[in-house]
């Protein structure tokens, strides 16, 4: 338990004390956000301001999971430093996007075509790690390998693990339009994953996920780097994360279920992104086959901005709407522990 607190208080102290550092040198050095032309008119007065907030939550998280660590009783994980190659290198992947983006002095950065490459590599090297050196099962489950689960073989799971670090780093990103939306969704996501993964540990005869606590260590690090970063992010904005941070913070959320072995249950305790992704797909179907918007603008959240409200109401609503996801899925994992009987306890 002193590691979790540990890992969860230096990500915090970190990003309180970095994201500043940043703020200071992207003004000093003129970076800063460009907005697209085609979004909410009241998003212009955004721009210019300092973006690749990202590069702090990456370090906090990292220097709170290694001090964690530091002779507290917990030994490093496969699983737990995958999870951390994965940020950096997502994270890196969005540092090149958001740099492009600057230089050329437009909202778009690298290709899709070269984004969606490098995403795929990241996350099938993940998915090579995590079978045959985190050993995990090729087994689909929703809340543990001994309840409901679908067997794939080696060749369906690799390609699904790949799928779900790709898809979840990509739906983040989509939510991050809006001061806090990203960060804060997120936080609630991570939190969720912290109780599960320490109750996993409790329970190793039960889950058979064997660094648990190592996990619950990864989350509380992005809980405690998270809540910093919204010191800092909370409207009006002094820094977004960018690509840099979206990106880097989908694919933790995608790995720890996958390694955690939530692997459907990944789809409600992030059910806000969910939400915010099948928006663009319904907007993109409904152009493309009947030449209709079904939405004034995807993601939803410009939707609720284009029909007036206010951008901190739907901050609020929004975060709402997340916390309720993840109390609905970390709901549906105690209810199928309590299902267990006298074997869960």
């Amino acid at each position: 338990m002193i590691s979790i607190l540990v890992a969860g208080g230096v990500g915090l102290l970190i990003a309180v004390f970095s994201i500043p550092y940043l703020v200071d040198r992207s003004i000093a050095r003129g970076i800063g956000q460009h907005v697209r032309e085609d979004g909410p008119k009241e998003h212009l007065v955004k721009t210019g301001t300092p973006t690749m907030g990202g590069i702090g939550i990456i370090v906090a998280v990292v220097l709170g999971y290694l001090a964690s660590h530091l002779k507290l009783g917990v030994d490093f994980s496969t699983g737990g430093v995958g999870i951390m190659a994965v940020m950096v290198l997502f994270g890196v992947i969005g540092f090149a996007d958001d740099i492009l983006k600057i230089r050329n002095r437009r909202s778009l950065g690298l290709s899709k075509v070269g984004k969606f490459t490098c995403q795929v590599a990241v996350g099938l090297a993940f998915a090579v790690l995590a079978h045959y050196w985190i050993k995990l099962p090729t087994t689909v489950s929703f809340v543990r390998q001994g309840g409901f689960h679908i067997q794939l073989g080696t060749p369906l799971w690799l390609l699904f693990v790949t799928f779900v670090i790709v898809a979840s780093s990509n739906a983040v990103n989509l939510a991050d339009g809006l001061d806090g939306l990203a960060a804060g969704s997120s936080t609630f996501s991570f939190g969720c994953l912290a109780l599960i993964g320490y109750w996993q540990f409790r329970h190793l005869s039960t889950y058979h996920v064997l660094h648990g606590l190592d996990y619950a260590t990864v989350a509380v690090a992005m809980v405690g780097a998270l809540a910093g970063f919204l010191w800092w992010n909370a409207p009006p904005a002094k820094i977004f994360m960018g690509d840099t941070g979206s990106l880097s913070l989908g694919a933790v959320l995608g790995a720890l279920c996958i390694v955690m072995q939530l692997d459907l249950l990944l789809l409600i305790i992030a059910g806000l992104f969910v939400l915010e992704t099948l928006s663009v797909i319904a907007q993109v179907f409904s152009f493309q086959v009947f030449h209709r918007r079904v939405l004034r603008m995807a993601p939803l959240h410009h939707h609720f901005e284009l029909l007036g409200w206010p951008e901190t109401t739907i901050l609020i609503r929004f975060w709402i709407l997340a916390g309720l996801f993840t109390a609905l899925g970390l709901g549906i994992f105690y209810a199928d522990f309590l299902s267990l009987g006298p074997v869960g306890k």
